[in-house]
């Protein structure tokens, strides 16, 4: 197995060394360990020290811009700040976070300034209306991967990693989904207008307003159950096969992703050189 550290091939030590210290079973990961690059141990620490206020802080700041109430369930050292991983409350949900600065010099917390990237919480939103308007298809989808699960020797992700370390807009063990495009950007001001929009209206606007599949993208994201299996070619074949005569599932481009069975704690991902994958051949549910 080849794996890179900050982009760059490891020599065979240095790739040994760091998967023995920071590669763990997915099943025994809950986010522990995760760190983002470039981050500064102060700003964690001081950030212990206001857990409250950047807490309430985080909230406000996702009800006044996105008129959403979100659950904070992890707080992590980044550059400059932190990072806050949050979960929406009800519907639409989504995963997403917010960033808050830090002074480190001054030890202060700027809960005044709470901010996100350019367009990561708004394609969180947007999934995850996608999702409560389709909530039937999407419920099919749960259905296909339960079953899956329980014949083949194949896991999806702790909950815990989605909360705490993942930010993927809708997601679940099995899969997250991303949206872009002119049509989702518009049922976003919707639903800023009217949080309350139903998901009656949502429905009829995408009847009304078609998109092309390439622009919902749902990423399906498993592990091999036994500590030490490879990535199984059949196991593999056998969901892409599934997902392209399965009916009824929601409408958009699939990609299958089978991990073997650990995860970078570092990272929060599961992604390697032995991955499999359709790169090239991703599904087209119309």
């Amino acid at each position: 197995m080849k794996v890179t550290k900050g982009g760059e091939p490891e020599n065979s030590v240095e790739q040994d060394g760091y998967e023995k210290e920071n590669f763990v079973r997915i099943q025994d990961y809950k986010g522990e360990g995760f760190e983002l690059r470039g981050s500064l141990k102060e700003t964690g620490e001081i950030a212990q020290n206001n857990l409250e206020d950047i807490e309430i802080a985080v909230q406000d700041f996702f009800k006044e811009k996105y008129k959403t109430d979100v659950t904070v369930h992890n707080i992590v050292s980044a550059a400059d700040g932190v990072s806050v991983f949050v979960e929406s409350v009800g519907e639409p949900h989504f995963y997403t976070f917010a960033i808050v600065p830090v002074d480190v010099k001054n030890k202060e917390v700027k809960t005044d300034s709470v901010w996100s990237q350019e367009g990561q919480v708004e394609n969180a939103i947007q999934s995850g209306l996608y999702a409560m308007a389709y909530d039937q298809k999407f419920q099919k989808l749960d259905e296909y991967f339960n079953k899956l699960v329980k014949e083949y020797p194949v896991v999806g992700r702790p909950l815990e990693v989605i909360e705490n370390v993942r930010a993927d807009g809708y997601a679940t063990p099995y899969y997250y989904m991303s949206t872009v495009g002119e049509t989702f950007e518009s049922i976003l001001e919707m639903y800023l207008e009217n949080p309350n929009i139903s998901k009656e209206d949502i429905m009829a606007y995408f009847h009304h307003n078609e998109f092309d599949t390439k622009y919902a993208i749902i990423t399906v994201y498993l592990f091999m159950e036994e500590a030490d299996a490879e990535p199984d070619n059949e196991i593999f074949s056998a969901i892409v096969s599934d997902l392209n005569e399965l009916e009824g599932i929601p409408r958009g481009e699939y990609t299958v992703l089978l991990n073997d069975n650990l995860v970078d704690k570092r990272r929060g991902i599961g992604t390697k050189d032995n991955t499999l994958r359709t790169d090239k051949d991703k599904i087209i549910k119309e």
